[in-house]
């Protein structure tokens, strides 16, 4: 009875918080309801007896990427109010994919049947001696290696693609010279002082910075084929 009745509650609050997520006008306010989902999917998943998804479900999405959706949305200098007028612009668009993803879906439920053994299965006692994490590690690494792989592959594509989509050249950037870095000597580098003792830095007038490499000198060719003449 407890167990339904906690089932109930923390059914209602993960759904009332997924859809806070997609109707927040704050985007921070998003990503704090989509932290609270995580922890009632948790929830859920130890009432269910799955207490390895549980302890990933806080550590990776909780702990990891929601956090730095939090830390993203907080550090970047979004325009909210240019993101919101583009709605306006592409709404139709986006009911298009929207439907057909519904459509999708509602392919996919309707042809899905449930299997008589499922329930049998869901009630039959765990094997003894094979705790979660191992009984999901040899499905995972056995039966279902490659959908494991695959998937693996396609979080790769996409962070690749949110770094290059989010790679910007500010002209305030600075970039480093390795050549020029590598051909410094010690003496262009460093100032030995002997400084007596209790002196400190006193003895120099102050304190020594590192010396400031010397410009780069760009030789000017004369082009090919002539020679230049001074007038």
């Amino acid at each position: 009875m407890i167990t339904a009745i906690l089932f109930y509650i923390f059914a209602a609050i993960l759904l009332v918080s997924a859809a806070m997520v997609v109707s927040a006008r704050n985007p921070v306010h998003s990503v704090l309801f989509l932290i609270l989902a995580f922890f009632n999917a948790a929830a859920l998943f130890l009432i269910a007896g799955a207490e390895f998804l549980a302890m990933i479900l806080v550590i990776v999405y909780v702990g990891a990427v929601a956090v730095l959706f939090l830390f993203v949305v907080m550090m970047l200098d979004v325009d909210f109010a240019q993101l919101r007028g583009g709605i306006q612009r592409y709404w139709l668009v986006g009911a298009t994919v929207g439907a057909v993803l519904f459509v999708e879906l509602a392919l996919v439920l309707g042809g899905w049947t449930l299997s008589p053994s499922a329930v049998r299965l869901r009630m039959s006692p765990m094997p003894s001696g094979v705790s979660n994490a191992e009984a999901l590690g040899r499905i995972l690494y056995t039966d279902y290696i490659f959908l494991f792989q695959t998937a693996g592959l396609v979080l790769l594509v996409a962070m690749i693609g949110a770094i290059v989509l989010t790679l910007r050249d500010r002209k305030t950037s600075r970039h480093q010279n390795i050549r020029r870095q590598t051909e410094r000597t010690v003496v262009e580098t460093l100032e030995m002082v002997s400084a007596p003792v209790g002196a400190g830095t006193t003895a120099s007038g102050g304190y020594l910075r590192p010396k400031a490499p010397e410009p780069e000198v760009v030789e000017e060719h004369a082009p090919a084929g002539g020679h230049g003449h001074g007038h």
